[in-house]
């Protein structure tokens, strides 16, 4: 496995400026005005997400939440339950239809820590692209390997159609795989890595990058294995919608 080009903190902007992407160590997280250490009360969320029932290639690997904010300057403002929604250019596999997933855990929603990393995340995205309210979508997921294979991306490398994705590992358990593979989305340049320590960041410039993440095997055969993620999408102007 290779070792994640960590990303200094105090680089954090000028890094996403230059590279399109940065890779943020759990230590670093204080860039965002949280650390791990609080957002570690999260994870009991990941026990209770319920099935995706939108997987087109029949698979039944996917446990996932969703949720919808806007971070406008110090204030982060859970809005009504929405459906997610993509385009078909973003999205091939599932896209052009409407998704309506299980709303967040309330416990998640009015964690003090929730609310730090969001509005953490906000700034670096006005930092990047200008002062301004941002759209987010929050996706807990969980990816196992009850089928002997999970499939963190089936669409394949993609972007979000957004300006800004974190991708958070929250934990491993008991599998192999699930390697992170960024590309530049007008070029050959690529980085391939494994994120193996829980709240490790991934951040991604989407109108620069492309991203996917490799399926995932049990490390024992027949014993299931997973990998719990929490991906954050910022947008501008609004949320996706047909």
């Amino acid at each position: 496995m290779f070792e994640p080009p960590w990303t200094d903190p105090a680089d954090l902007v000028g890094a996403l400026r230059r590279e399109g992407e940065v890779v943020l160590a759990p230590q670093a997280l204080g860039a965002l005005g949280v650390s791990a250490g609080e957002l570690n009360a999260l994870k009991p969320c990941w026990d209770d997400l319920p099935p995706d029932g939108y997987l087109k290639d029949g698979g039944r690997y996917r446990f996932r939440r969703h949720g919808c904010f806007v971070a406008d300057g110090d204030t982060l403002t859970l809005q009504p339950h929405r459906a997610h929604w993509q385009p078909l250019d973003y999205n091939a596999l599932h896209g052009g239809i409407q998704r309506w997933y299980v709303p967040l855990a309330q416990e998640m929603v009015a964690s003090p820590a929730w609310n730090a990393l969001l509005l953490g995340l906000a700034r670096v995205a006005s930092a990047m692209k200008g002062e301004q309210p941002w759209f987010i979508e929050a996706h807990p997921f969980r990816i196992d390997t009850s089928d002997g294979i999970g499939r963190p991306t089936p669409e394949g490398a993609h972007r979000d159609g957004v300006d800004l994705v974190a991708v958070l590992l929250v934990s491993r358990h008991e599998i192999k795989g699930g390697e992170s593979r960024v590309f530049e989305a007008h070029g050959p340049a690529g980085q391939r890595f494994t994120m193996t320590q829980p709240w490790t960041l991934l951040l991604l410039d989407d109108e620069r990058v492309i991203h996917e993440t490799t399926p995932i095997q049990p490390l024992t055969p027949g014993e299931r294995g997973w990998r719990d993620t929490l991906v954050l999408t910022l947008r501008r102007g609004g949320f996706q919608g047909p």
